[in-house]
């Protein structure tokens, strides 16, 4: 009787031992799913090739307003949208939590401010829509995309539409050569051109 008991025992024992092995560890498995699909995947050369592509746009744009030279504004601003519309977007479709409807979203938003500079007449209404270009840009779009290109800066003019209304723009070099006050200032000339600081650099995770 004692060995009946004992091995029946043996059996319950036996069969709680699986369903709890079994139990949790399907959670850890649910957990460590969930954890991988945080992670942004890896993209393309050719998606990494029209991010940069675009950004050198901007850059020539960027180096129109050092200059005050509203025509090469845009023509830069002209380039940089048809290039900004060359990124193939759909291929953020194969990543997780809404990351391409979040890039999408900044996307029209830097593409709205860009062809509102080719509505201005006005360089200082134009500088404006830069800033909000520049805004969308960083940390919004290049965040959300998980930017893989090349080391950029984000640099800060801490006057520059007026004593207290800053603006940030994005560079490819540490030097700062403000494109808000630029070299022909109506008040300061060149005097102010390379006023400013780095806030931030954007760079490859």
């Amino acid at each position: 009787m004692k060995k009946i008991l004992l091995v029946l025992l043996l059996v319950v024992l036996g069969v709680a031992g699986f369903y709890w092995y079994k139990f949790s560890n399907a959670g850890k498995g649910e957990s460590a799913s969930k954890q991988q699909a945080l992670t942004l995947k890896k993209h393309s050369d050719n998606f990494n090739r029209a991010v940069a592509t675009a950004m050198n746009a901007y850059f020539e744009m960027k180096d129109a307003f050092v200059n005050a030279d509203t025509t090469k504004v845009k023509d830069g601003c002209r380039k940089f949208i048809q290039l900004l519309d060359s990124i193939p977007m759909a291929e953020l479709k194969t990543d997780t939590l809404n990351i391409y409807d979040a890039a999408m979203g900044s996307h029209s938003n830097i593409k709205s401010s860009a062809q509102s500079i080719l509505q201005q007449t006005d360089i200082t209404e134009m500088r404006k829509d830069f800033s909000s270009v520049s805004e969308n840009l960083y940390p919004s779009f290049l965040g959300t995309i998980n930017y893989e290109g090349e080391k950029m800066y984000w640099q800060n003019c801490p006057m520059a539409f007026g004593d207290e209304k800053e603006a940030n723009w994005i560079s490819n070099t540490l030097e700062v050569v403000n494109p808000y006050l630029g070299k022909n200032h109506p008040e300061f000339k060149a005097t102010m051109l390379h006023c400013g600081s780095v806030k931030d650099t954007i760079k490859a995770k």
